[in-house]
């Protein structure tokens, strides 16, 4: 028997001061059975990094062809990509071909700047390729907050991001490696 995803709720806050962008999100998770809190909180601060009116989670790892998030704009052109992990260059380069922009929000204390060294020349040649990478600390610390039912604020500015719930505060600062 094949096991199920896990639901998760979000009410999630957002302050982004960077993009003058104020907004509450009702948000419904679906983590995958082989999918770490840690990657799932990761989805979450992506969406709050990148909140917009229409911005929503997919299928993700349960489809070869969609993005973790996504945003299309009225005609069905995905306007925003975005992907969580260590996507190869061959995912990024169709997404590339796909989406006006993507975002990849890499995270990993040793695989991830592993990953980077070997994909960095591949991917110089996507214009429309931003890859962020999280601190590892923070993403533990993240990843002790999922519950079953958050309620999360997100503040942002000058491009760090402070993730808080009623007990616990995180901060994350990004690193902007493309």
């Amino acid at each position: 028997m094949a096991l199920k995803a896990t639901i998760f709720k979000a009410r999630l806050q957002v302050a982004d001061m960077d993009r003058d962008y104020y907004g509450e999100h009702q948000l419904t998770l679906a983590r995958h059975p082989s999918e770490t809190d840690e990657r799932m909180m990761v989805r979450l601060l992506a969406f709050a990094h990148n909140a917009a009116d229409g911005l929503e989670f997919t299928r993700g790892l349960s489809s070869d062809d969609e993005a973790d998030l996504w945003l299309k704009n009225l005609s069905g052109e995905i306007d925003l990509w975005i992907e969580v992990g260590l996507p190869a260059e061959e995912r990024l380069r169709k997404a590339s071909g796909r989406a006006a922009e993507v975002l990849v929000y890499s995270y990993g204390r040793r695989t991830a700047p592993i990953w980077w060294q070997k994909q960095r020349d591949a991917l110089a040649r996507f214009d429309n390729l931003r890859v962020y990478h999280l601190p590892a600390d923070a993403c533990e610390q993240m990843a002790a907050m999922a519950a079953r039912n958050m309620e999360l604020n997100v503040t942002i500015q000058d491009g760090q991001l402070w993730l808080s719930s009623d007990t616990q505060s995180v901060e994350v600062t990004p690193e902007i490696w493309k």
